[in-house]
């Protein structure tokens, strides 16, 4: 009974975290929020402060904070995906990365930290076993899960 308390709990705080974490993910306050997210989970694994916190989200089969951002970012890129460019319907030669979508030139830094660039920036540095799998939403999402779970990231760096 202990035990289901504490994963309601956990799952309650993830949800209210991911809520809107497309549009303020990428904003100077995800640092808090992370922290937040590393407190809560070594609450209720019973950790200490200073205990490495890496593993936990697996245990628990949750995401880190930029994992969930970077997991519906790319689930909205292949959800929208006639929206975006790419690179064949604009160049008419043959280059390696014809595939990939058009990243439009802005040097505009709050342009760059939105839902758009952000999604293709991230859309291109896929690797290629879990891009090949765009066309089909579900087999997708199941295979950048596996993805996050075995590699949790903590930037998006």
């Amino acid at each position: 009974m202990y035990v289901w308390r504490e994963l309601k709990f956990i799952k309650c705080f993830h949800a209210v975290m991911s809520y809107g974490i497309m549009f303020w993910g990428n904003s100077c306050h995800n640092i808090k929020i992370f922290q937040m997210q590393k407190r809560v989970i070594r609450i209720i694994m019973g950790c200490g402060n200073r205990d490495c916190c890496r593993i936990l989200p697996k245990k628990l089969k949750i995401l880190p904070l930029i994992s969930q951002y970077i997991l519906l970012l790319l689930i909205f890129v292949i959800s929208n995906r006639d929206r975006f460019l790419v690179n064949s319907e604009l160049l008419y030669i043959n280059i390696r990365h014809i595939s990939n979508l058009l990243l439009p030139l802005e040097n505009l830094g709050i342009y760059q930290k939105g839902v758009y660039y952000s999604g293709i920036k991230i859309f291109i540095s896929l690797p290629f076993n879990i891009k090949k799998f765009s066309n089909n939403l579900r087999t997708f999402k199941t295979s950048l899960k596996h993805f996050f779970y075995t590699n949790s990231f903590y930037s998006l760096d």
